[in-house]
């Protein structure tokens, strides 16, 4: 098993052994072999496996047994309420409430031993969206902290440029939060300053009450289905004023508060021509029309949404298809607020009725978008949350009328397309029960070391601060 070194940078941060995730033995899942792996030139970016990255988030934790790694011989409190099916891959077998994504198995693979030692939200929400296990010094579960490790998103943001008037990389429909209106940690820039904090579209309000792909299956996990009528999926709206002045650009600057979470100060008067890239980024937005039609994913013809589904979870998957055909390299789309996995009871319920469903659609037609465009071998595509969940089945007649499974970070399964990756292959196993890695366990630290190398971007990655100091670290 690979996994951090005990040597450490000037910054107190680990130095990690890089290892792609999707390396199984002599050759990776990404078809290269082992003796093609080596170092990244830490001056300049390498030669890049995909294009761009969509990064599915199940905030929550998917139970690895009820999707991808069942285990129809175990006994029943063990392997629950669904049965396997095969998929379009002779041996390879999931739950059969995917079954759109069964059939597209070509296009897929599985690693099926990712493990860490949380079983706490924040932390697996803070080691899965860095891709660093180890917690940061001041790590606090309540907030995010100025020294969390950054996010992902706010590496590929920072050290790739932009295109076609976006930015590198975006996170959407909405900010992680709790259903008490807590931040999670794990999402932001962290050490490297909030200026390089991710953009954030606020297409999918905050709903601290129900969950799920509203309003076609918006639920709550104890009292079942739920319609919030207040709830409505709305793309930023990218309209420019009829007469245009610097003055008035200032004001729709308040675009910037649904494009970008980190609230960048906007001084009221600007001059004609000194605007800072976050100015210019943001005039940009407002005139390019590819961008435009990007975020007007609830205007899409009939067709697309009805393959998509029109809900939260089709809608953002196709914006984060339109923002990668646009040119942003990595999108995170958080499927579900509120910790929307979080299946403690009633669980084969809600999975059946309510989360798997539109999962399974939305995910699918963006399988076949992308291919039927050419786009999938040079789009990545992760989905993952931030554990899994227990192996045995576990009531808690208090709060639900049916069983569920806690929080498990020793194992969960990670889906994986595109990027140049065979479909139809399995990495790793777990044990009889799928509590623990059997066979080649793989880390956070790999999945991150996967999306960064299919990027090009370096293994150390430099940057200044807020304060302009030069800050440098191995990611």
């Amino acid at each position: 098993m690979h996994h951090l070194t005990n040597q450490h940078n000037e910054f107190g941060l680990p130095s990690l052994t890089r290892r792609t995730m999707l390396q199984a033995g002599t050759v990776s899942l990404l078809g290269l072999g082992t003796n093609h792996l080596h170092a990244l030139n830490e001056s300049t970016l390498a030669e890049g496996s995909a294009k761009s990255i969509i990064y599915i988030f199940l905030s929550g934790g998917l139970g690895q047994q009820d999707s991808f790694d069942m285990k129809p011989e175990a006994p029943d409190n063990i392997r629950g309420e669904f049965l396997p099916i095969s998929t379009a891959t002779p041996g390879v077998h999931i739950c059969e409430h995917l079954p759109q994504l069964a059939k597209r198995s070509q296009y897929w693979s599985l690693v099926r031993s990712l493990t860490h030692p949380y079983n706490e939200h924040s932390e697996g929400h803070h080691v899965m969206l860095t891709g660093r296990t180890m917690k940061p010094p001041s790590f606090q579960a309540s907030k995010p902290m100025p020294d969390d490790w950054p996010s992902i998103a706010s590496i590929v943001g920072d050290q790739l440029p932009s295109s076609n008037n976006l930015p590198p990389a975006v996170v959407l429909p909405e900010q992680l939060k709790h259903r008490t209106g807590r931040v999670i940690p794990g999402q932001f820039a962290g050490q490297m300053g909030s200026k390089r904090d991710p953009w954030f579209i606020d297409a999918s309000p905050y709903n601290s009450v129900t969950y799920g792909a509203f309003p076609e299956y918006e639920f709550h996990h104890a009292r079942g289905k739920e319609n919030n009528t207040k709830l409505r999926f709305e793309a930023p709206n990218l309209t420019l004023p009829n007469e245009l002045n610097f003055r008035r650009i200032d004001r729709r600057m308040n675009l910037l508060g649904q494009l970008e979470e980190q609230r960048i100060t906007l001084d009221g008067d600007a001059s004609t021509a000194s605007f800072d890239r976050y100015r210019e980024g943001a005039v940009s937005l407002l005139t390019d029309p590819r961008v435009r039609n990007a975020f007007d994913v609830t205007q899409a013809d009939d067709n697309t949404q009805d393959r998509y589904g029109r809900h939260s979870f089709g809608w953002s998957l196709l914006m984060a298809k339109r923002l990668v055909e646009a040119g942003v390299r990595l999108v995170q789309v958080n499927l579900g607020n509120n910790e929307t996995w979080d299946t403690h009871g009633n669980a084969f319920p809600s999975l059946k009725d309510f989360l798997f469903p539109p999962t399974d659609q939305a995910v699918s037609a963006l399988l076949d978008d992308l291919a039927e465009s050419g786009l999938l071998d040079e789009t990545l595509i992760v989905m993952a949350g931030e554990f899994g969940r227990t192996p045995k089945v576990l009531g808690l007649p208090q709060h639900y009328k049916k069983p569920g499974r806690d929080h498990w970070g020793a194992a969960q399964s990670v889906f994986l397309a595109g990027g140049g990756i065979m479909g139809g292959r399995v990495i790793g196993s777990t044990d009889r029960e799928g509590g623990l890695p059997a066979s080649d366990p793989q880390t956070p630290e790999n999945l991150a070391a996967t999306i960064y190398q299919c990027l090009g971007i370096p293994e150390t990655a430099a940057w200044k601060d807020d304060l302009g100091r030069n800050r440098t670290h191995r990611i």
